[in-house]
């Protein structure tokens, strides 16, 4: 008698805990492709980008803030709003990383963390926190002509 109570204890307790984690954090996947265009606005001006979106998010709009020269390529300094077909928005600060491709000058694979920033979420997406990334090309050769195309992946968590 005494086991089958620590049974249905366990089992209750463990059930419990189970629904009370699972709705401690709201979560959502991410993920897609996103086909960016660079608008230059002159020397030591912000590069603007401007993307469409397959996937989660549907638009992006950001700005290149800084850029650094490094052994490997370059490294950004950027800033990204995401938009989604239901009204949600957030807000990143970002890190680009891009390793210049061997025999392709001004061509580089790109890798980008993008941190939602807290409080600057907007409809669904309020209140969500959390990181996010992407990989892909892109062509820097021409400075009236860039050209990218990215896939990106994660999860934001409220």
């Amino acid at each position: 008698m005494m086991k089958m109570f620590v049974r249905k204890l366990l089992l209750a307790t463990g059930f419990t805990l189970l629904v009370s984690s699972a709705q401690a954090a709201e979560c959502l996947e991410v993920g897609g492709v996103a086909i960016p265009n660079f608008f230059s606005e002159g020397k030591g001006k912000p590069v603007i980008i401007s993307a469409t979106l397959m996937g989660s998010v549907t638009n992006a709009s950001g700005k290149i803030l800084a850029q650094r020269v490094t052994e490997t390529g370059l490294e950004m300094d950027m800033e990204h709003y995401f938009g989604r077909a239901d009204g949600g928005a957030v807000y990143t600060k970002d890190l680009g990383i891009l390793t210049e491709i061997p025999g392709k000058p001004g061509r580089y694979m790109i890798e980008i963390t993008y941190d939602v920033q807290d409080g600057r979420g907007r409809g669904t997406l309020e209140d969500y926190s959390g990181s996010f990334s992407s990989y892909g090309l892109v062509d820097l050769r021409d400075p009236e002509d860039l050209q990218g195309l990215v896939r990106y992946s994660g999860e934001l968590c409220k």
